[in-house]
């Protein structure tokens, strides 16, 4: 992994240096102390990875962005965020424009601990970076000579999807026929959504082609921090029909809300009165090392709301989320999995497919639709 680091701070640039040049088949190519040298170093030296800090001088973090897209680069980008409220606002942008992630800045004076903290938040990230890289060269590969392409692909899946088998996905009306198929199942009252690496673009991709009328409320848990995802909840709120909030301890669930956990925090469900829905937010500890946890809230509306939930597992790293859709589908919930060519990160959604837990395997342009057909047609 060929590394250029962008930051303003010379101590910043040290410690990210450091702990990058502490992990295994890492290499830092060049340092930049501004925006403009930054973008000079991509287009140089082609990294595979910028480290990219959004407050710099001469061309800021989301102006590199833009002019990398507008150069046609290649190279992820990791974006390295003050933990500020601000921050988080510029974050949500920087990650919409196609930054693959982000990690926060440490606050602790102690430098040892900060590149220890530093190196912690980037080896997961490097791991998922280096798998979807691998995957990108063998799709660019050529084919070999005499191999065929394969045939229409079943909607169902039981085995773990390659990309060149849901490239496209399943067409309109197999879609409808699966979802209208008679199983007994009833229309869903609740959609829930778990999200990580790659979220905050996929959301912005989905979320603003559902109709405002939509009929059910919405409720997403994305691996993030404290105040990031009440800037990503604004921002949605800013693109969607449907009403799109930080949730709230006691809130009720109402339809046609979309209601995303807050970082740091557990989000659940549990039942209120006269047959209402409340959130609830706690400090229980993380699960899958999450907090919040995809598995925490699935569990819940398993327990409290069998049979009346649809599950929806988007990009990811890890599989959390997949213990809660196995408990979600003893009661018949329909689950769509994304698909791994479309996937920033094909670790959650592969948890699903690959424990035969996926109703439907789909690109996320052909989510919305699929989602469309279950709330109406059961």
């Amino acid at each position: 992994m060929r590394v250029v680091v962008a930051d303003d701070s010379i101590l910043f640039r040290r410690l990210i240096k450091d702990a990058l040049t502490a992990l295994p088949e890492t290499e830092v190519v060049g340092q930049a102390p501004n925006g403009r040298i930054a973008l000079q170093k991509v287009l140089d030296l082609k990294p595979d990875l910028l480290t990219l800090d959004l407050e710099m001088p001469e061309m800021d973090g989301l102006s590199v962005l833009d002019a990398m897209k507008k150069q046609g680069c290649e190279t992820s980008v990791i974006m390295v965020s003050s933990h500020t409220l601000q921050g988080g606002y510029k974050t949500m942008k920087a990650l919409q424009k196609g930054a693959f992630d982000f990690i926060t800045k440490p606050t602790s004076g102690d430098l040892e601990k900060s590149k220890a903290e530093l190196a912690s938040d980037l080896i997961a990230r490097l791991k998922a970076l280096s798998l979807r890289l691998s995957v990108r060269r063998i799709l660019q590969l050529p084919k070999v000579s005499g191999s065929r392409s394969p045939g229409p692909g079943n909607t169902v899946s039981k085995t773990p999807a390659t990309p060149a088998e849901n490239k496209t996905g399943p067409s309109n009306s197999e879609i409808d026929h699966l979802v209208t198929r008679p199983t007994g199942r009833p229309k869903p009252e609740l959609i829930l959504i778990g999200v990580s690496t790659g979220g905050p673009q996929a959301l912005a991709h989905l979320l603003p082609q559902l109709p405002q009328n939509l009929g059910s409320p919405i409720l997403i848990v994305q691996h993030m921090p404290a105040l990031f995802t009440r800037s990503m909840a604004e921002s949605l709120n800013g693109k969607c029909g449907l009403r799109v909030v930080e949730a709230e301890h006691q809130q009720l669930v109402e339809k046609n809300t979309v209601y995303i956990a807050p970082g740091g925090r557990q989000m659940r469900l549990a039942p209120g009165q006269e047959d209402t829905k409340t959130i609830q937010i706690t400090d229980d500890p993380p699960e899958n090392n999450c907090r919040p946890a995809v598995d925490y809230l699935f569990r819940s509306a398993a327990l409290h709301f069998p049979g009346r939930c649809m599950a929806i597992v988007l990009t990811g790293m890890g599989s959390d989320g997949a213990l809660g859709v196995k408990l979600l589908k003893r009661h018949g919930c329909f689950v769509i999995a994304q698909d791994e060519t479309s996937c920033v990160v094909y670790g959650m959604p592969k948890a699903v497919v690959d424990n035969e837990l996926a109703d439907v395997v789909l690109p996320l342009d052909r989510i919305p639709d699929a989602i469309l057909n279950v709330i109406r047609k059961g």
